[in-house]
């Protein structure tokens, strides 16, 4: 996404680049990328409470949300389609501040240029000890590079590519008031079929995930909204205001529930 661009403009841009990657996820060895997502994000997931989680980004069809606790889930999302709850782009969310319990942030940052706003936009909109988790691609992955010379030549998804390395990232949240809990690398070889290659990339991938070696073709962050220059242990967030245009119940914390549609 490019400064200066109208509105209507930069939405039918984001329209574009998410179709593009929901087509680019629907690939057999892409389908295993989102698959290691969900792996990563299930655990995180299961400790993280409140009233309103909100995911961002990509994938409509296959949320990463279905592990949480949490009652009440939307999508947000630039173009209306199946599973989503609100039309937005990522740098104008239209949801109350403090608001939100988990952001999840789906590729938010890979696609524009203004990086800082989408983030700031983020820490808006959640609660005070609010969990964030970030997903991008890592740009230190040769899989980044290969995608960035399909770019140049004009591709119409990569040429707009501009990820963030997450130790930039973690210099930004923490300027933001955002505290990192974890952050690790996911899939740096891609698993094609279930030969002997197969799983040897897989015993590739556990080792440098253990290991957190910069190698993986995304990277994921987990982040704390601090109060007060302090933060608190995660615990079961305070009841919490509504998303802006999203009429729903005051839902339990804790027990999952039916997600939103």
């Amino acid at each position: 996404m490019r400064a200066g661009q109208r509105p209507w403009e930069l939405m039918r841009e984001c329209s574009d680049i998410s179709a593009e990657l929901e087509s680019w996820y629907g690939r057999e060895t892409n389908r295993r990328l989102h698959a290691a997502v969900n792996s990563a994000l299930e655990p995180l997931l299961e400790t993280a409470f409140g009233y309103h989680l909100l995911q961002i980004g990509q994938s409509r069809g296959q949320p990463l949300y279905a592990g949480s606790r949490i009652g009440h889930c939307a999508y947000l999302a630039p173009e209306a389609g199946a599973g989503v709850s609100v039309v937005a782009r990522h740098d104008e969310l239209p949801v109350e501040s403090d608001s939100v319990d988990v952001v999840i942030a789906h590729h938010c940052l890979d696609f524009t240029e203004r990086p800082h706003e989408v983030l700031r936009e983020l820490h808006r909109v959640l609660t005070p000890h609010g969990q964030l988790f970030l997903l991008g691609f890592n740009p230190l992955a040769p899989g980044c590079g290969a995608r960035r010379l399909r770019g140049l030549a004009g591709h119409p998804l990569w040429q707009g590519l501009s990820p963030v390395s997450a130790h930039r990232l973690l210099d930004w949240l923490r300027l933001l008031g955002l505290e990192t809990q974890s952050s690790s690398y996911l899939h740096p070889l891609p698993v094609i079929g279930n030969g002997r290659l197969a799983r040897y990339a897989r015993r590739v991938n556990q080792w440098s995930q253990a290991a957190s070696l910069p190698l993986g073709e995304l990277y994921l962050v987990h982040a704390i909204k601090q109060v007060g220059g302090r933060v608190l242990p995660v615990r079961r967030a305070r009841p919490s205001a509504r998303l802006i245009g999203l009429a729903v119940p005051s839902p339990a914390a804790a027990p999952r529930g039916d997600h939103a549609a």
